[in-house]
Formats: C-alpha cells, structure tokens, sequence
C-alpha cells in the first residue's frame, strides 16, 4: 500500500512540474514565432522602400542536361533591390547524343548475370568544370508571402574542359579479362563486341586525362517559390553555349566538336541573409 501511496505521489509531483514547465514553453515558442514575424515584416518593407532583402544568398543545384547532368554552387551578393550580382562553379558530364548503354548477359549454374553496362564506341568521357560570373535581375517579385518571384539570369566565364579515357573490360585470346582503352596494342578487342563482357567503371583513366580549355555563357529564368526571402527553393531553366579550343572527341566514327549548345533545368536550394 505504501508503494503505491508513493508511485502516486510521485506523479502527481510530476505532472505539477510538467504544468509548471508548460507556460514557460509557450511563451519562448510565440516569442520565436514573434521575432519570426517581425523579422519577414521588415525584409517586406525593405523590399517596398527600394532596398535589397538580403545582402548575401548562398545556393546548391542539381541539373538535368539536354546532354548530361551537373551539380553547381552559386554565390550571390545584391547591388539594388531588384539586382544582384551572382559567382557561378558547375560540374557537369556531358553525354553524346550517339551513346546506347549495352550490358553482356552471361549464365552460370542455372542463374543468369549481367555484367556492368558499357557504350560501345566510347572513346572519352566528357567532363567540364566552369567558373563564371553573371547577374540576377528581378522580373517580377512576389505579390504576397505566398507568391513567386521570377528573375533573369545571365553569366558566362570560363569552362575547363577533361577528356577521360573510357574503358571497357574484355575477354582476350587466352580466355582472360582484363580492361582495355581505344588507344592502346588491344584496341582490336575494344572494338569488337563479342569480346567485351562489360564497362569499365568509375575507377579507370583519371591519370590519363588530357584537357580541353574553353569559354561559356548562359541565360535563364528562373522562379523563386519558397514562402519568405530568407530561403532560396527556385526552379531555373535555361540555354547553355560553350566553345572549346580543342576538338572533343567522345564518340569513334562521330566528328569531333569544339561548340556545344544545350537546355537545362535546374532544382536549387539555399539560404538568405
């Protein structure tokens, strides 16, 4: 009977404490939702007063290429209220417009493999690195907390371009694998498809690069549609032009190509301060 005298006691000093503790919560949470208010009050009147909302933006993007994919960071710093001028660096692979994927079924104890996928007459794999500098110019800014902000983006720099061999993995005359690139004394087996059983990987010819230098340029739209100014969550979609001073050569039996053009959409994400 005494233990559960005390069992009770026990909670009920509990509970009292949990009570005690809840006012005290609330009131540092709408404190934290106050100063959150007051704090978007102020970007919006900034905003109407022909002051910038935000001095610095900071944001990542995953592209999706006409030819390949990218990843890229962006700096942003503001000028005026409705210009910005905007630091730009991407990693993109870019893919040729010839390239089929091809994987080698092979069959062992009843079960059937397939070995890695490969290109049949990739010669290189095609990378860029580009640094540029633009500007961001509103278009149109949001009409309400709830609306969309659309700006015009142009950039354009430099692009370092990087040749990779690609290789595949093949079956030689003594019944052996081994991994073989274009140039190289089995280029013979590189070409033939019933000897090759699979792509290379990741992990071949980065010691082999050779590299391509050239220029780059941009314009894009692109549409901010988080709730408030102090997060970037923005769609962009644009037009891309590079121009090597080397010819880039990806594909056997394809010509060479030193001007590139494509589209692309970009999902970024980021911050305001």
């Amino acid at each position: 009977m005494k233990k559960i005298i005390a069992v009770g006691l026990l909670v009920c000093f509990t509970v009292a404490g949990i009570a005690q503790q809840e006012p005290g919560a609330r009131i540092k949470k709408e404190d934290k939702k106050r100063q959150k208010r007051e704090k978007i009050n102020q970007l919006l009147k900034l905003e109407e007063e022909g002051f910038p909302s935000f001095r610095k933006q900071n944001a990542f993007g995953i592209k999706l290429n006409t030819d390949g994919w990218g990843l890229s960071y962006e700096l942003g710093k503001s000028k005026t209220v409705t210009r910005a001028g905007i630091y730009q660096i991407e990693f993109n692979e870019k893919k040729h417009p010839k390239e089929i994927k091809t994987s080698v079924a092979s069959s062992a104890g009843g079960f059937i493999f397939f070995g890695n996928p490969y290109v049949y007459g990739k010669k290189n794999i095609f990378y860029q690195l580009k640094l540029s500098a633009g500007q961001q110019l509103l278009i149109g800014g949001k009409g309400n907390k709830n609306g969309v902000s659309v700006y015009g983006i142009g950039t354009g720099g430099v692009s370092l371009g990087f040749m990779r061999p690609y290789y595949v993995e093949v079956l030689d005359d003594n019944n052996k694998n081994k991994y073989v690139k274009y140039d190289s004394p089995d280029s013979l087996l590189f070409m033939d498809p019933n000897s090759i059983i699979g792509g290379g990987g990741l992990t071949k010819g980065w010691n082999e690069m050779k590299f391509a230098p050239g220029l780059h340029a941009k314009t894009a739209i692109r549409f901010d549609y988080n709730r408030f100014n102090t997060i970037v969550s923005a769609i962009e979609g644009g037009v891309n032009a590079e121009y090597y001073f080397k010819d880039i050569e990806q594909m056997l039996y394809n010509p060479t190509r030193k001007f590139f053009l494509n589209a692309y959409v970009s999902i970024l994400f980021g911050k305001r301060k």
